[in-house]
């Protein structure tokens, strides 16, 4: 009780109000000394989590010149949306029609109102610039190795390019597997009939022959992404039937891997801005999954840049609703998210004041709350009968995250 007494009187002097995103300015300019900051999500559900980090990227991107997003997205479908945004695109007449790209469950975390304003306003704002300056928006997620496939092939054979031969025999091997993740893990990994013979002939081919591409925008980087999809996600898919953590550490580390790829695209000075949920940006090594062996985009993204050139931010709520679904490809439904449980760190943030606050962890505070406490996260997959069997994760707050951003009552999302 005293531990309790002690913390809600360290957050109680720590935090800030918040109305609007100038009222966290002083935040913002604190993260903007970094070259990636890390926006998080305890949902991938809610409707002002995605309107507050939309809000903050707007002035991140306008203040301090930040020059692209990269989600916890597919490539191809968020490779749609940046050829909208920066006019590549001329067949979409609006964001929606950008949006319909997102056509696979879970289909709400992108094809949303929320997400449609701000893919309209990166349109809006990238029409004052030339292409050089125009603002990304990419999906740095592994899952999309069938569509990466058909987006490479759909190219090769556009440039009539001699590795088209290579491509298509890697998806025939492929075919078989109607596009089941499950059933393709299973093969290659129980009965020894993966496709990654093939997959390498195809990826070798388009390397040594890279000279060959034309440079043409960002046709190169395109290539050079769905390549890298294939490769790792083909890792992924062989794994995640028999090591969940180690399939864990393969997606976070191609995430790492797609953010580098883009930078190095926009130059040495390139700055970004990531969205995703806070099981991947708050550092893996202020939770039990340190326990498990695994990694997150927060701890490689620290140890790869140095922690003063990554900025992460938790963002989460007591209670309110949310979007999910009960199984995993089931159709989504609004759901209730119940107060934050007794002793977790999002009951002590409302116990200290039902009102939206912010907190950053300094050097001078951050020993106030390093004791482990839970800390909700919730899934695309979720039943609130079942959330104290699992969806809190012991986490150290002041290790884990740079700041974090409470929420204390939010809605779901609004799906298109």
């Amino acid at each position: 009780m005293i531990q309790t007494i002690n913390l809600q009187q360290s957050i109680e002097s720590h935090s800030v109000a918040f109305k609007d995103v100038e009222d966290l300015r002083p935040l913002l300019e604190e993260a903007s000394k970094a070259k990636y900051i890390l926006l998080g999500e305890s949902t991938h559900g809610t409707s002002e989590f995605y309107s507050l980090r939309a809000e903050i990227s707007k002035w991140l991107i306008q203040e301090k010149g930040y020059d692209f997003l990269a989600v916890e997205g597919d490539w191809p479908a968020c490779y749609e949306v940046n050829r909208y945004i920066k006019g590549y695109e001329h067949t979409y007449k609006n964001a929606k029609d950008a949006l319909h790209a997102f056509n696979r469950w879970p289909q709400w975390m992108w094809y949303n109102q929320e997400v449609q304003s701000l893919v309209e306003w990166l349109r809006s704002y990238n029409e004052k610039g030339d292409w050089k300056t125009k603002i990304g928006f990419y999906g740095i997620d592994v899952y999309s190795l069938w569509e990466s496939m058909e987006r490479i092939i759909d190219y090769l054979e556009e440039i009539n390019s001699p590795d088209a031969t290579e491509a298509r025999q890697a998806f025939a091997c492929f075919e078989p597997f109607h596009r089941e993740p499950q059933m393709y893990g299973v093969s290659s990994a129980f009965y020894g009939k993966s496709c990654w013979e093939e997959l390498s002939a195809m990826l070798k081919a388009i390397h040594e022959n890279r000279e060959l591409y034309p440079d043409e925008v960002e046709a190169s980087l395109n290539l050079k992404l769905n390549s890298l999809v294939m490769k790792n996600g083909e890792h992924y898919y062989h794994t995640m039937v028999t090591n969940d953590s180690e399939s864990w550490n393969i997606r976070d580390q191609h995430m790492v891997e797609a953010l580098e790829n883009i930078s190095q695209f926009y130059g040495p000075d390139a700055k970004g801005i990531i969205w995703e949920h806070n099981t991947h940006i708050g550092d893996a090594r202020a939770t039990d999954m340190a326990d498990e062996g695994m990694v997150n985009v927060g701890q490689i993204t620290r140890e790869k840049y140095g922690a003063e050139n990554v900025y992460a931010i938790g963002l989460g709520t007591y209670e309110g609703t949310v979007i999910a679904g009960e199984k995993w490809g089931e159709p989504a439904k609004i759901m209730e998210v119940p107060k934050g449980g007794a002793g977790s760190w999002e009951a002590l943030m409302h116990e200290t004041g039902a009102y939206n606050k912010y907190m950053m962890f300094t050097e001078a505070n951050k020993e106030l709350f390093t004791d482990t406490l839970g800390h909700r996260a919730i899934g695309v997959v979720y039943d609130p009968r079942r959330e104290h069997l699992g969806n809190y994760v012991p986490s150290r707050m002041s290790a884990r995250y740079d700041a974090y951003i409470h929420i204390d009552n939010t809605k779901a999302l609004t799906p298109l």
